[in-house]
């Protein structure tokens, strides 16, 4: 606790203080369950985008054994571009997933089996899946530095600063009045010389 004047200008600071931590808690608070509302919604989208994954992987593990034939699928897909976007929530800039675009490869399909065609869909469906969690995972990962921030500030309006400012007025308007009665009772004591 700093070191307080036990004057009126002092008494004046910190009511203006406590007016102004009043004022900006609400939105500290409202900033922190605009973020905690976002970190769900994201965090279920993670989970929504792994369980496709895996959804997804069961439906290959059919036909995996053709995949052990050397065909090159590698060189049939490649990620061109991973296109996003910056979004704001509660003042947070994050990344937002548009597209994965992919570069397109022609082949012989003559000469390719037949299953490379829903072999390389299927790969490219795992890619931009793979990318959402990506970029959502970054989401996730800044959304919740900023809600610590945001609510280590608010509790220290909370718990530090309002209960602090309003004991610091207190104890200067305790000591003001106790100084004006001093100043009536001198007063008298010297009306009373005279």
């Amino acid at each position: 606790m700093a070191k307080i004047k036990y004057t009126k200008n002092e008494l004046k600071k910190q009511k203006d203080g406590l007016k102004r931590y009043s004022r900006y808690l609400p939105m500290l608070q409202l900033k922190k369950q605009q973020l905690q509302m976002e970190m769900r919604r994201v965090t279920a989208l993670i989970e929504t985008r792994r369980t496709a994954r895996e959804h997804l992987l069961e439906s290959i593990q059919e036909w995996l054994a053709v995949l052990a034939e050397d065909v090159g699928l590698a060189d049939l897909v490649k990620v061109e571009q991973l296109d996003t976007e910056i979004g704001n929530v509660a003042g947070v800039e994050i990344p937002i997933f548009k597209s994965l675009t992919f570069v397109p490869i022609e082949y012989d399909i003559f000469a390719m089996p037949l299953w490379v065609d829903a072999a390389i869909d299927a790969l490219k469906q795992l890619l931009k899946l793979d990318a959402e969690v990506s970029v959502l995972t970054s989401q996730h990962s800044r959304l919740r530095d900023e809600l610590r921030t945001t609510s280590q500030r608010v509790n220290l309006f909370e718990k530090v600063k309002i209960p602090e400012t309003g004991e610091n007025i207190r104890t200067i308007q305790i000591y003001l009045g106790d100084e004006q009665t001093a100043a009536v009772v001198r007063g008298k004591i010297a009306k009373a010389r005279l």
